[in-house]
């Protein structure tokens, strides 16, 4: 024992109406260390406060949520019907903590079907939706200490490192790459890492890998294991992140790092769901796939905390993954609701762009995300308020414009730039129409002070 430790005196239990007392050299901390670091979700921050407002009477055009309004989109009849035929037919009992036998098939047959990825079921990990996948494969694969690396902007993997306790290595990606990151900017930073994070199409950006750019990460990926395994190193894995790879549109292709590399098939693991696919967020089915040894290893770690899927919802998931007449018809609808909300938002701001207005955007891939710049930092409000910073400018947008977006501060990047993530799940097109020209005038009026 170090000698500066505090001795512990044993003593009676206390009586039920009281607090237990402070542990020695811990006065007045309640929590862990961990808990005590632990940062909130920025985006659930920015919606409550949104949620705050429309219920105190503002009409707000809500970019913000990376959500699907049943409003605007349903989960498909079929699935929803199954689900109540499952629970008529009394399927309310835990399912197998890796997940239905018929769901595992399911998932393995649809990768087989409609991405050319072979999986035998034993390779599929059924989760109450996708999270608790990229939560397991942290902890599966990373030791305390270990180095992760991911791009910024990226979705909630400076949590997961903090969770993990993991040493994460953040890439700044730009917007000339579609803030995708390149062999040439992960190369100076793989050596050594335990597991790179990656994404397409990318939340918050709604854009996707080429089939050169992930053909590039996986070669490397390959060359730095064949080193690895000549030295006795352990091993670079790579978690791909593919939610939203059904809401791909135009001349975009899905592409994944073992379709493009087979060789990658040993240190690729797959997180993917119906969350986004099918806009159903609340259903909370997502699943694993990856190396049958690494996926074992995960569904013991989510077994002990629960967080498998709903039965009912995973009797009716399997049975609307293996109709693939549904799939595509319901895939067909979802992605052109979305495409017309993404090109409508990505028109009108590139028509501000075009007329001189300092306002960009990245084309919109993929997922329900575009990627839009207001330059506006360094402007002055008509109060006289300099917008120095992102949240500023959102603050400002929300103010006069009446509309809602989430900076890329929210996912990782440090630059006040002016880059924001605009989530179309949840807004009408109708709402849409309405909201650009109020965004124009806040612009406007932001560059003529």
């Amino acid at each position: 024992m170090p000698p500066d430790a505090p001795t512990l005196a044993p003593s009676p239990a206390p009586p039920m109406s009281e607090a237990p007392a402070p542990i020695a050299g811990r006065a007045g901390r309640r929590l862990s260390n961990l808990a005590e670091a632990l940062v909130g979700s920025e985006i659930l921050k920015i919606a409550a406060e949104i949620r705050a407002m429309r219920e105190a009477g503002a009409s707000i055009g809500n970019l913000t949520v990376g959500d699907f309004d049943p409003g605007e989109f349903r989960i498909p009849r079929q699935l929803a019907e199954g689900i109540a035929a499952a629970l008529a037919a009394g399927e309310t009992n835990y399912p197998p903590s890796t997940g239905l036998p018929s769901l595992r098939q399911a998932v393995a047959a649809f990768y087989a079907r409609e991405l050319g990825l072979r999986f035998p079921a034993d390779s599929v990990l059924v989760t109450g939706g996708s999270r608790p996948g990229i939560y397991a494969a942290y902890r599966t694969l990373v030791d305390p200490g270990d180095r992760v690396v991911y791009p910024v902007p990226s979705w909630n993997n400076n949590h997961y490192v903090h969770l993990s306790a993991a040493h994460g290595v953040a890439v700044p990606c730009r917007p000339e790459d579609a803030f995708l990151p390149t062999r040439a900017l992960l190369e100076p930073v793989i050596g050594g890492a335990r597991l790179l994070a990656l994404c397409s199409p990318l939340n918050p950006a709604g854009t996707a890998f080429s089939a050169d750019a992930l053909r590039g990460i996986c070669d490397m990926v390959l060359e730095e294991n064949a080193r690895r395994e000549q030295s006795g190193e352990r091993p670079l894995y790579v978690l791909y992140d593919q939610v939203y790879w059904t809401l791909t549109f135009g001349d975009t292709v899905h592409h994944t790092p073992v379709g493009l590399r087979p060789a990658m098939a040993p240190y690729t693991i797959f997180v993917d769901g119906i969350s986004k696919a099918l806009a159903a967020t609340g259903v909370r089915v997502g699943w694993v796939t990856g190396p049958a040894d690494v996926v074992r290893r995960m569904g013991e770690m989510t077994g002990h905390v629960g967080a498998w899927a709903p039965r009912a919802e995973q009797v009716a998931t399997a049975a609307f993954l293996a109709d693939a007449g549904a799939v595509a018809g319901y895939r067909s609808a979802i992605v052109r609701g979305v495409r017309e909300r993404l090109d409508a938002l990505y028109a009108g701001i590139t028509a501000m762009r075009d007329e001189g207005l300092p306002v960009d955007a990245v084309a919109p891939m993929g997922a329900i995300y575009l990627s839009a710049r207001f330059a506006l930092n360094g402007c002055r409000t008509a109060d006289g308020e300099t917008l120095r910073t992102n949240e500023d400018v959102r603050h400002y947008l929300l103010r006069r414009a009446g509309v809602a977006v989430v900076p890329f501060q929210a996912f990782g990047t440090s630059d006040d730039d002016g880059w924001f993530r605009l989530s179309v799940g949840a807004i009408s097109g109708a709402e849409i129409a309405k909201l650009l020209p109020r965004l124009r005038e806040a612009v406007e009026a932001a560059c003529s002070m």
